[in-house]
């Protein structure tokens, strides 16, 4: 007990929280394939899941604790304020990394890199941006593609009718109902929506890169012990190669849901992960 107390006395923000309630609280999100959904038991699973189980286990060992994994449901509309006012302490999901969200959060380094895109009905005349002009096109409301699509419709005069959805299954279920020509948001979700919804025969991506969206784990601003310790654990599996395998079995290999994208690492994710396990002499 003596032990004990004398850690909690030298801790501080998330850590002292999690020493505190036995608790990490770790926000999902419930459609994002494959880095943060639900199975069909209905437990969140994917590539950010293992990556922030892999941290709370670090947290777990440097405070001495074990502790309990408490999931809070998020959205793309609700995240940042999920994070920020201590409802959740990770954001395990596909959240981009920007300049403009890290002055309210913390993010761990690059652990993906994607862009957005366009999803279309086959048959579709649309196989770029310019091919939308007047069109409607649904986006994730909060999303960064939402951004850079009201951006790309007023540089290029297209007067697009963006339509705001709630989350990703909704978007692709008004692209799937014909109440929007085009579904925007970054290439990998849209294939993992392909992939779920067996959906090959009827949508394709198409047209380049709208944006450039690396994605990184979000935590609360100003807790460098929370900060250090997750960084030291996704260098640690860089290092190792754990970073790696993880990527592999959720990105090219059969998920637990039957589905594959077969996505390969791209090259700028290759180049993070390598500059990541590159100790300095």
């Amino acid at each position: 007990m003596a032990s004990a107390q004398g850690v909690e006395g030298e801790l501080t923000g998330t850590l002292k929280k999690a020493y505190d309630s036995g608790t990490v609280a770790i926000g999902y999100r419930e459609s994002s394939l494959p880095f943060s959904y639900l199975d069909k038991h209905g437990e969140p699973i994917g590539y950010s899941i293992d990556l922030c189980r892999a941290i709370v286990d670090a947290i777990s060992d440097d405070i001495g604790k074990e502790l309990t994994i408490k999931w809070v449901p998020v959205t793309p509309d609700n995240r940042i304020e999920a994070v920020t006012s201590g409802q959740i302490d990770l954001e395990c999901g596909s959240t981009t990394s920007n300049v403009e969200r890290q002055k309210v959060v913390a993010f761990s380094p690059i652990i993906f890199v994607s862009g957005t895109k366009l999803m279309v009905r086959k048959g579709s005349p649309i196989r770029s941006f310019r091919d939308l002009k007047g069109k409607k096109v649904v986006v994730t409301a909060g999303t960064t593609n939402e951004k850079a699509i009201n951006q790309l419709s007023e540089r290029f005069k297209l007067g697009l009718n963006v339509i705001a959805a709630k989350d990703h299954a909704e978007s692709y279920a008004l692209l799937a109902a014909g109440q929007a020509d085009a579904f925007a948001t970054d290439e990998v979700l849209l294939y993992g929506l392909i992939a779920t919804n067996k959906a090959e025969n009827a949508f394709m991506v198409v047209g380049d890169f709208l944006s450039y969206d690396p994605y990184g784990l979000m935590f609360r601003k100003n807790d460098p012990p929370l900060a250090d310790l997750v960084r030291s654990t996704l260098v640690g599996m860089a290092e190792s190669r754990e970073l790696v395998h993880t990527y592999t079995q959720w990105f090219r290999r059969r998920l637990p849901s039957g589905e594959r994208l077969n996505l390969p690492m791209s090259a700028q994710l290759e180049d993070i992960i390598g500059t990541m396990s590159t100790k300095p002499e």
